[in-house]
Parts: structure tokens; sequence; C-alpha cells
């Protein structure tokens, strides 16, 4: 029998497709609808499982999103780490809320995000984004209920597969 905090491989596959999702280059007028699939997958993983839940590793991942994507080093390591620590902070009350209302929660913190984002792009002297740009905490909203169901199972036939 494994112990419940061993590394899991369906974790590492769930986000190297977030990186692929993310780095997966989209027609222009849908990309600024792109979900923060990082981000989301970050918060499966801190809600129900318990892991990834230092903010050292948001941080971490956060870093590698931002050499990736070729971003302002730290701008996604600061979005990721807020995000965590929320994640943290809300987790016994998050966990039990029905699915519309965990997504709805899900897409409020992705809405927390883009203020982080909005902040950092006008600390920078960035061009605002449009408002398109708004678009992708909402597409979260919808993906995050599929989310969910695909990353427990996974991690389910996982658990199984371990024992």
């Amino acid at each position: 029998m494994s112990r419940p905090n061993s590394t899991s491989y369906v974790l590492w596959l769930s986000l190297l497709a977030a990186l692929v999702l993310t780095l997966m280059p989209l027609p222009e007028a849908v990309a600024p609808a792109r979900p923060y699939w990082v981000a989301l997958v970050l918060i499966y993983w801190n809600l129900e499982a318990g892991r990834l839940r230092q903010l050292g590793q948001a941080f971490i991942l956060g870093l590698l999103l931002d050499l990736l994507t070729g971003s302002l080093l730290g701008q996604h390591a600061l979005s990721l780490l807020v995000i965590s620590y929320l994640t943290e902070r809300f987790r016994n009350r998050l966990r039990f809320f029905p699915p519309w209302q965990q997504a709805a929660a899900v897409m409020a913190l992705l809405f927390n995000d883009r203020i982080v984002q909005l902040w950092i792009v006008g600390l920078t002297d960035d061009a605002w984004p449009s408002v398109a740009w708004w678009l992708a905490p909402l597409v979260g909203l919808v993906v995050w209920p599929w989310l969910f169901l695909l990353l427990d199972r996974l991690r389910q036939f996982e658990r199984r597969q371990r024992i």
C-alpha cells in the first residue's frame, strides 16, 4: 500500500497537459478566451488531493510557466501564488460546495487572477488587454466541472492501481 502523499503520475501528467494546453497555438480570435489551464489544475490538486499545497510549489510552477511563455519573470509565479494561497485558505469550505457553486468559486479565483495580471500590466506600462481578455474566467467556469470529473476519475483509477 502506498503513502497518501506519495508522488502521483496523474499529478505530473495533468500538470504537463496543462502546460501543453497553455502553449498550444490558437486562432487569434479565440486566444484571449483560453482558460488558465495551469491554475485550474493547481486548484484541483489543492482542493481534492491536498497536493501542491505549499506556496513554493505554486511559485516554482509559475516561474516555469513564465519561462515557457516568455512572459515577465514572476508574473505567473505571483498569480499562481495568490491562487494557491486563496485556495488553501478556503479549502475546507470549497471542497463541500455543490458543483455549480464550486465552479462559481473557481471563476472568482480566476477573476482575481485577472486583476493581479492587470495590476502587473499597469506596473510595466504594457498595453491594456482587450475586453475579450476577461472571457477566460468565464470559460474556466464552463471547463471546471468537466476537468474536475476527469482528474477525479484519473486520481481514483490511480489509487485503485496502487492498492
